[in-house]
C-alpha cells in the first residue's frame, strides 16, 4: 500500500496505459479519479478498482488543450478527492501517424492541444495547489519516439519531446516547493502481443511489445516515497529500445 491515504488524478485512464496506472494506484491505496471522454469505459475502470477493494470515481473530461477545460477538470477532481490532488498523471494523448508533408493543420493542432497544452494548463492549475498543501507528485507520459527518430508521426514525436522537456522545466519551477516532476518514456506498449507495431521492438533486449502493467509499475514507483530523491528524470520503460542498437539480420 505504497500510496495509502493519497489522492490521484489520472488523465486518459479509460484504456491501455492510463487504465493500468489507475488500477495500480487503486491497488496501492490511493483514491483515484479516472478521467476520459468515454463514461462507460471510465465507469468500468472505476468498478474494477472498487471490486479489488480500492477507492475510485469517474470524472468526464475532454481535454481539448484549453485552460478552461483543464481548470474545470482540476476543480471537479479536487472536489471529488476531498480537497486535494497529491498525484497527477498526464497520460491522455493524441496520435497522428502522418509525416511532415502530409499532416494537416487541424490534426497537428489536435496533437499539440492534447499532448502539450492540456498537461501544461493542468500543471499550471494543480502544481501551485500541491505546493500550498505541502507537496505532490507529477508523472508525465513521454515516448521513445521523442529521442529515437522514426518515419511518420512527426507531430506526435515533437509533442512528446516537448512534454519531456516540460518535465525538467517544471521540476526546476516547482521542485523547491515540494512538487516532484518526472516522466516515463514507454516503448511500444499494448495488451495485444501481436500488435502491428511489434516490429519496432524487434531485436531489442525486451524482444516484444510491452504490457501496460509494465508502465503502471513504474508509475507507482515514481509516485511513491521510494522515489523521493528522483526529480526531473525521464524513466525509459521500453524493453531497451532507446539504450541498445539493433541491426538487420
Amino acid at each position: 500500500m505504497r500510496l495509502a491515504g493519497r489522492t490521484a488524478l489520472v488523465t486518459g485512464a479509460t484504456s491501455n496505459i492510463g487504465r493500468a496506472i489507475a488500477v495500480a494506484y487503486g491497488a496501492e491505496g490511493a483514491h483515484v479519479v479516472v478521467t476520459g471522454r468515454n463514461a462507460e469505459r471510465g465507469e468500468a475502470v472505476v468498478a474494477e478498482i472498487r471490486a479489488a477493494g480500492g477507492k475510485a470515481d469517474f470524472v468526464a473530461a475532454d481535454l481539448d488543450g484549453s485552460p478552461a477545460a483543464a481548470q474545470q477538470l482540476a476543480e471537479q477532481a479536487t472536489a471529488v478527492l476531498g480537497g486535494r490532488i497529491d498525484i497527477l498523471v498526464n497520460n491522455a494523448g493524441a496520435l497522428d501517424g502522418a509525416g511532415t508533408t502530409t499532416i494537416d493543420e487541424a490534426a497537428f493542432d489536435t496533437v499539440y492541444a492534447v499532448n502539450v497544452k492540456a498537461p501544461f494548463f493542468l500543471v499550471a492549475t494543480i502544481a501551485p495547489a500541491m505546493a500550498a498543501a505541502g507537496g505532490g507528485t507529477i508523472v508525465n507520459l513521454g515516448s521513445w519516439v521523442a529521442r529515437l527518430g522514426v518515419r511518420g508521426g512527426t507531430a506526435y514525436a515533437a509533442s512528446k519531446g516537448a512534454l519531456e522537456t516540460l518535465t525538467r522545466a517544471w521540476s526546476a519551477e516547482f521542485g523547491a516547493s515540494g512538487v516532484r516532476v518526472n516522466a516515463i518514456s514507454p516503448g511500444v506498449v499494448h495488451t495485444m502481443a501481436d500488435h502491428p507495431a511489434a516490429g519496432m521492438m524487434a531485436g531489442t533486449p525486451g524482444g516484444d511489445v510491452g504490457h501496460p502493467d509494465d508502465i503502471a509499475r513504474a508509475a507507482v514507483f515514481l509516485a511513491s516515497d521510494e522515489a523521493k530523491f528522483v526529480h526531473a528524470t525521464t524513466l525509459d520503460v521500453d524493453g531497451g529500445r532507446i539504450g541498445v542498437a539493433t541491426f538487420a539480420a
